[in-house]
C-alpha cells in the first residue's frame, strides 16, 4: 500500500472529506503519529486511507482550521492543481489555538 505525505497546501477535496469523516470533532493527541521524514526533520501527521493508499496529513493549525470550516456540500475554492484553497490571512487567534 502506496503512503503519501500531504501538507494542508496539498488538500484536495477527497483528502478533506476523508479527515472530517474520520474526525468529525476534530483531532487529538492520541491521533497524532510522530516520524522522521527522509531529511531527519520530525513530522506529525493524522493517518487516513483509501482503499489503496494510507495518506500521512501534517499537523498544523492551518489543517485544523481547514477542517474545522469544512462542510460537506461546500463550494470549495481549487487551485489548478486540483488542491483546495486555504485563506492565508488567517487571523493570528486561529494560528495560535
Amino acid at each position: 500500500m502506496k503512503r503519501v505525505i500531504v501538507d494542508y497546501k496539498k488538500l484536495t477535496p477527497e483528502i478533506l472529506n476523508l479527515l472530517t469523516e474520520k474526525f468529525p470533532d476534530g483531532y487529538d493527541d492520541d491521533d497524532i503519529i510522530t516520524f522522521d521524514n527522509h531529511k531527519n526533520e520530525t513530522i506529525e501527521a493524522v493517518e487516513v486511507k483509501t482503499h489503496d493508499c494510507i495518506y500521512l496529513v501534517k499537523v498544523s493549525s492551518k489543517l485544523h482550521y481547514t477542517m474545522t470550516n469544512f462542510e460537506i456540500g461546500d463550494d470549495l475554492e481549487i487551485n489548478d492543481l486540483g488542491h483546495v484553497i486555504v485563506d492565508e490571512d488567517m487571523r493570528i487567534e486561529d494560528e495560535e489555538e
